[in-house]
């Protein structure tokens, strides 16, 4: 009995949650919805030939008129939409939080565990926005658990900062099946939620940790490894019945699970939590 309880807890973690039923599934279509594509023609089936089903085989004569497959563009475009406007009604963390958790437009939310949202005081100076959460943070509900949260301490207290002092998110709130990048698709109708998170937490920086957080929010297709070393600016949408756009100062850097892949990633690093230190302290200074 264990041994087929820890066989399913397996499957799951590898994204195999579906059960088998008496009639087959077009995954085909379904996965075209997701990548915002036409759906793969099928072939016709297979019919027999004569009236008691006996004699050769041939396809079914196709209809008459081939329907041209419906766009699927505006799925994913009400779907951005709603997560916007339930993003921009929530006046509060917890409000946001209570929105993310109930929203079904993203099938995401359906195969997570957890809805990973923000923790940490409000206006702290520091926000720390991580890839999709992993194994560890859709287990506990919490961003930068285990090993990765490890080494967030670590990494933080070499400068004289505790992490509870920080906020902190993963930059989408639901892990994709089996761990698997998030489709194109699924990132964009996140991407209202952090926004306004970040919005309502008011940090005073931001630092994007992870391809994911810096290609989302940064745009251009850029990496960690490429746009690291330098503050940047981050455009916010602006708040309901205004016109005036906020912006937050963002640094990247390598998420904290490739610090153990080369002695470059280690470097560059240290290089960027030093930057971190100078600005905080630039800022102690001023104030």
């Amino acid at each position: 009995m264990t041994d087929s309880l820890s066989l399913l807890r397996l499957y799951v973690e590898w994204g195999a949650d579906d059960a088998l039923d008496s009639h087959p599934h077009d995954w085909m279509a379904q996965d075209a919805i997701i990548h915002n594509r036409a759906p793969v023609p099928q072939p016709p089936p297979i019919q027999p030939d004569g009236e008691n089903g006996h004699g050769n085989h041939r396809p079914a004569a196709p209809p008459a008129r081939a329907t041209a497959p419906r766009p699927n563009a505006p799925v994913v475009e009400q779907a951005v939409a709603q997560a916007r406007a339930l993003a921009q009604a929530a006046g509060t963390l917890a409000e946001l939080h209570a929105a993310i958790r109930g929203f079904g437009a993203c099938s995401l939310r359906e195969s997570a565990t957890h809805s990973v949202g923000v923790e940490g005081p409000q206006g702290a100076p520091l926000m720390l926005i991580g890839e999709a959460p992993d194994a560890d943070e859709d287990r506990s509900g919490h961003p930068f658990a285990g090993e990765s949260g490890a080494l967030v301490d670590a990494m933080f207290a070499s400068i004289g900062i505790a992490r509870d002092s920080l906020l902190s998110a993963p930059v989408i709130p639901w892990r994709p099946p089996g761990g698997r990048p998030p489709y194109e698709a699924e990132t964009q109708i996140c991407l209202p939620f952090i926004q306004r998170a970040i919005t309502l937490a008011r940090p005073a920086h931001v630092i994007l940790m992870g391809n994911l957080p810096v290609s989302l929010l940064l745009g251009g297709g850029g990496t960690a490894a490429r746009l690291r070393g330098r503050w940047r600016s981050l455009a916010l949408p602006p708040p309901p019945g205004t016109h005036d756009a906020a912006a937050v100062p963002v640094l990247a850097m390598r998420h904290p699970q490739q610090l153990r892949a080369s002695a470059t990633a280690r470097r560059d690093t240290w290089k960027d939590m030093l930057l971190i230190r100078e600005t905080l302290g630039n800022m102690t200074t001023k104030s």
